[in-house]
């Protein structure tokens, strides 16, 4: 590596360029969490069930807390839902090391990208940015440790919440209204196919995504329900014109609550119209 007269080397000084992992990929490319030779890997801990929807006014994230490592439950209370910026949400679902550090990753190319431009990205580079990062991780992701993010944020050009979703090899794609990630997505997917509508509020559409982490942990094994006994629920966050916003444990507990005592008196939840 070249070193510049004042002993700084010169990638330091490279301005062709505002990643952040490119400019890794230059200056410790070792430190790269795909840049690690391993084997395929077994029985590492994975987490499931995380969703987006859109409301009125902005875009909500929810996931819920339980890894599993094969048929153990590795960690009953892990956090899948971040803030990658003030406009947007990130959550994962897969192999929760690389997950983690690849999210950890992304709020840093957000980070160094709006330092170094003096504006954030626009919400299309953003899906753009995390793709391309996926698409480094595709080696990992073929021995084993997949990772499928899932991106929401506000959009302050258009005015409104947008969800994209991602495939393995990296390809970004825009959900309409709401979209889950995940073993228990079919499960989630279903439920928010029959209690989504535009328009929602941030109350409702919040109700609507725990009564889907609910039916996901429902059939799927490796998907966490509420467990009151033990304080642990969901994670939601909701992203407006305001920024991102952690919904407190309080008003997600509370919600959980009224769904749980809901669903004694009607395990298989709230019925939509035939109409």
């Amino acid at each position: 590596m070249t070193e510049h007269p004042r002993g700084l080397p010169s990638v330091f000084l490279d301005s062709s360029t505002s990643s952040f992992t490119r400019f890794v990929e230059h200056a410790a490319p070792h430190t790269l969490p795909w840049n690690r030779g391993t084997g395929p890997v077994h029985d590492v801990p994975h987490g499931t069930t995380v969703l987006a929807l859109t409301f009125d006014g902005g875009v909500l994230m929810a996931g819920d807390r339980r890894a599993t490592m094969g048929n153990v439950i590795a960690q009953r209370d892990l956090e899948k839902v971040s803030r990658a910026d003030d406009h947007t949400a990130v959550a994962f679902a897969g192999t929760v090391g690389p997950a983690k550090e690849l999210v950890r990753l992304f709020q840093l190319e957000l980070a160094h990208y709006e330092k170094l431009e003096r504006r954030p990205l626009t919400l299309n580079g953003k899906a753009q940015r995390l793709a391309a990062m996926i698409r480094d991780h595709l080696a990992e992701a073929m021995q084993g440790l997949v990772v499928v993010p899932l991106l929401a944020g506000y959009d302050t050009a258009r005015g409104a919440g947008r969800v994209f979703s991602f495939d393995v090899t990296g390809g970004p794609y825009e959900a309409v209204g709401f979209h889950c990630d995940g073993s228990g997505s079919p499960y989630a997917r279903g439920a928010l196919k029959k209690l989504y509508r535009p328009g929602l509020s941030a109350a409702d559409a919040t109700t609507v995504a725990v009564q889907a982490l609910y039916d996901a942990a429902d059939d799927d094994s490796a998907t966490g329900g509420p467990d009151l006994s033990r304080h642990i629920y969901p994670s939601v966050a909701l992203v407006t014109e305001d920024g991102y916003r952690q919904v407190p444990e309080e008003e997600v507990r509370a919600v959980a609550a009224s769904v749980v005592a809901a669903r004694a008196v009607a395990p298989e939840g709230p019925r939509a119209p035939l109409l």
